[in-house]
């Protein structure tokens, strides 16, 4: 295996065919790689294919066109190595959180014995050691993110896709989760790719930054972060991230299509 080549995106492109409308370009000759154990952020426009290129990686949805590899195995439905997390964390009501966390090993139909410690000390490592039993009713909207993270790391995949999965927090919580997400991100070791509109909140996360043009989504840039880790929130401040700030926000100022 290539581990500078995890992830490999090669002229993908991605045409919506509804039956009664017209057909929607919304990804057009996307190229670039992400190394094993590499945090990649997305950013662009609404609606410039970030989610689309998000599912394609997945194994949601089919590429139109070019070649999409992950872990050295093509994308054509979804892979065990691969785990999401979504804009809100879709938990299961009627399941505790533990349960909910177990879900992908039932439905890979692992070993349930070996992955519940495994879920356990995951619930531990995000702070909700002693909440196995709740319901998600009963936890806040950080601590339901936090579940949803585990559910996507319990069954070990070399990759975690994640979108824009803190949009919905307020600012305070957003910002504490980004720390805890590095923190589960360096104990992990996983590949991350993860959207957001945030350029400060891409920049704060991430390796390199793939920046995407309006519709149909393009590579309007591929930015190295050059920060040094562990980072604090501190670093978002710093003159040193507004200049990796403003270079990417220099893709969209024309437009204002972005946010800040």
């Amino acid at each position: 295996m290539d581990e500078d080549r995890w992830i490999e995106v090669t002229g993908l492109h991605k045409t919506y065919r509804p039956r009664r409308s017209e057909p929607t370009h919304a990804l057009s000759d996307v190229t670039f790689t992400a190394r094993r154990g590499e945090f990649v952020s997305v950013v662009g426009p609404s609606g410039c294919g970030k989610t689309t290129l998000l599912k394609i990686l997945a194994g949601i949805v089919p590429r139109s066109q070019g070649t999409v590899r992950v872990a050295d195995r093509d994308v054509t439905g979804p892979l065990p190595e691969v785990g999401m997390v979504f804009q809100t964390p879709t938990l299961l009501p009627w399941r505790t959180v533990l349960q909910n966390v177990m879900v992908p090993v039932e439905i890979q139909k692992l070993d349930a014995s070996v992955y519940r410690e495994r879920a356990e000390r995951l619930l531990a490592m995000v702070g909700l050691d002693g909440f196995e039993g709740r319901h998600p009713h009963e936890l806040s909207g950080g601590m339901q993110q936090r579940a949803g993270i585990c559910r996507a790391l319990v069954h070990d995949p070399a990759v975690l896709l994640m979108d824009e999965p803190f949009g919905a927090l307020d600012a305070l919580t957003r910002e504490s989760m980004n720390v805890e997400l590095l923190r589960i991100w360096r104990e992990s070791g996983q590949t991350v790719v993860f959207v957001t509109h945030s350029i400060p909140e891409a920049v704060f996360l991430s390796d390199r930054v793939v920046v995407l043009s309006l519709r149909p989504g393009r590579i309007a840039e591929i930015v190295d972060i050059e920060l040094e880790r562990p980072r604090t929130l501190g670093a978002m401040a710093s003159d040193r991230a507004g200049v990796f700030v403003e270079r990417i926000r220099r893709h969209f100022n024309a437009t204002s299509v972005i946010d800040s």
